[in-house]
């Protein structure tokens, strides 16, 4: 991975920049016991893949306020929609790195702009009350995340959901981002590429596709996600018979 600077890098830099990493790529989380899962639940093999290309890390922001930006932003639109959204928050509210390169933007940056000008400009429509109210939030402290971490899994659901605009599914998809699993997030897209790998395109009940996870317990989430997303690993993409 390469690191771009204007300037010279100091010991203190290199070393945040370092935690910085480990947490987009979560290095310091262990997945041996989602792996002894799959090796004892799943039958026939079926996941074996999943154990070879050590898959399951979930990508995830530097900062826990950017997911939560992200996963409003991906609330009843198309994905081209919420490129679009975080693309402007970025270019228009972010500080610039050169021409090319924006941060995106902090909770304070964020809070400063008006509803307005995130309609118009960031073109979030009605999520732009939302993003403010959490944006000035954190920025005045009344919400610190770094507090929220150290909560339990059902007492953090109940906090997300508390957050303007993050409903079941966008709650679900964050308590992944913060290594709890067991949630399954089901969207628009989940819900018909399980209909097409499992019923040959039949629709079928949240309930159904709850009870085929349900065995994996604490990890049903992270083994519906890999299941669905089967096909992105290329070589891997073959369901067994």
């Amino acid at each position: 991975m390469a690191i771009r600077s204007n300037s010279a890098l100091s010991r203190t830099d290199i070393t945040a920049l370092k935690k910085q990493v480990a947490v987009m790529l979560r290095l310091d989380e262990s997945l041996e016991s989602f792996y002894a899962t799959l090796r004892r639940v799943a039958a026939g093999g079926e996941f074996d893949w999943v154990r070879k290309e050590r898959a399951g890390r979930l990508l995830r922001s530097p900062e826990l306020f950017e997911d939560v930006v992200k996963m409003i932003c991906t609330t009843n639109c198309a994905w081209s929609a919420t490129e679009r959204m975080v693309e402007n928050l970025v270019n228009k509210l972010g500080t610039r790195f050169d021409n090319e390169y924006a941060d995106f933007p902090t909770a304070k940056q964020l809070a400063g702009a008006s509803e307005e000008f995130l309609v118009r400009e960031i073109r979030t429509g009605y999520r732009s009350s939302y993003l403010l109210d959490l944006a000035r939030s954190v920025a005045s402290g009344q919400v610190d995340f770094s507090i929220w971490l150290t909560l339990k899994e059902d007492e953090l659901y109940k906090k997300i959901l508390g957050i303007k605009g993050v409903g079941p599914y966008a709650a679900g998809n964050l308590m992944r981002l913060m290594g709890h699993y067991r949630h399954l997030a089901l969207d628009s897209w989940c819900r018909p590429q399980y209909s097409k790998i499992y019923r040959n395109g039949r629709k079928v009940s949240d309930k159904t596709i709850i009870r085929h996870y349900g065995k994996y317990g604490e990890w049903s989430g992270l083994v519906l996600w890999l299941d669905l997303t089967r096909e992105w690993f290329g070589e891997v993409s073959e369901r067994p018979s």
